[in-house]
């Protein structure tokens, strides 16, 4: 998919809950990943009034968005960081809040069309994997560089992978012979690794494999933890946040990070709430919301998505 032709995924719902949080002058919106910048375009021309800050740890992806952009002139700011630091990037700007937090995770459909950065197992490619390829390591050194148990764990835990160990063993065998640096060399691997009968049923054999390379390459999860609580407490009272979540372990650590703030903390039996020990959250979907049918036919990303949204309501504890 073209850059012209990406479509950001959920756009309508996106708009739709975050829009009472952005209807008031000088509003201020984080966009934590804004990759081509799909969403923010959209959120820019439906508020004329609102101002962004485009997170995002690709520079390509920077230079993509800011073309994209340009045309809202100087409500747009852009930094090259990683979401988890939003509150110290903030600072610097002169931010203390903001009145909306978008967050569109997992690799982008910029990412996946870019041969050379490795992240598609349909193309032969060097096995980089880097979100931010100026830094950090590559899904090459990872796999020849784990022992065979942690490498197991990164395909089991963020793959899902069934067969993580017998993978890891191979993977072992093959770099004594010559290191892992090219794509097409790890797939041939995994067709060989994983039983024909899983390979007939489960989807291509690479898929799970490489999603778990790319998001211990890019510290995904624990960036998303970390980054979670210090972006929530950047947002005003009134404010929203919207999560767009690939992958059941993201999925399940921004449910139980909104659910715990949408609790009251007063004790149990107690007539009234305790001063500053109300809810800090109020939900604005039931569950996680999921693409409907015929949005996954037109964009097949959208085939995973979970979507979560909230408004603080309260002081942050």
């Amino acid at each position: 998919m073209g850059d012209t032709e990406h479509v950001p995924v959920l756009l309508d719902r996106v708009l739709e809950l975050l829009a009472p949080a952005l209807d008031r002058p000088g509003a201020i919106l984080v966009d934590a990943t804004v990759g081509l910048g799909g969403h923010s375009d959209a959120l820019l021309s439906a508020h004329p009034e609102l101002n962004l800050i485009a997170f995002d740890r690709d520079p390509a992806a920077l230079e993509k968005s800011a073309a994209r952009l340009a045309r809202h002139g100087d409500r747009v700011r852009f930094v090259h960081a990683v979401y988890d630091r939003i509150p110290e990037e903030l600072t610097g700007l002169g931010v203390s809040t903001v009145d909306g937090l978008l967050f569109d995770l997992g690799v982008s459909s910029m990412q996946l069309d870019q041969a050379d950065r490795g992240f598609a197992y349909a193309r032969d490619a060097p096995l980089d994997m880097r979100m931010d390829p100026t830094r950090g390591i590559t899904a090459a050194d990872v796999l020849n560089t784990y022992e065979v148990a942690d490498l197991a764990r990164v395909l089991r835990d963020y793959g899902e992978e069934r067969f993580a160990y017998r993978i890891a063993k191979s993977v072992a065998v093959e770099r004594q012979k010559a290191p892992f640096d090219r794509s097409a060399r790890l797939v041939e691997l995994l067709y060989a690794a994983v039983p024909a009968a899983s390979r007939r049923t489960g989807g291509h054999p690479a898929k799970r494999t490489f999603q778990a390379l790319r998001i211990e390459v890019n510290g995904e999860l624990e960036t998303l933890r970390a980054a979670l609580p210090g972006a929530l407490g950047v947002l005003g009272t009134g404010g929203r946040i919207a999560v767009e979540a690939y992958h059941s372990l993201e999925d399940r650590m921004v449910k139980r990070e909104f659910a715990q703030r949408a609790k009251s903390r007063t004790p149990e039996g107690l007539p009234v709430e305790l001063p500053g020990h109300g809810p800090e959250l109020k939900l604005h979907t039931r569950g996680a919301e999921k693409a409907g049918e015929d949005e996954i036919a037109r964009n097949p990303r959208a085939g995973s998505v979970r979507l979560r949204a909230a408004e603080r309501i309260g002081e942050t504890s």
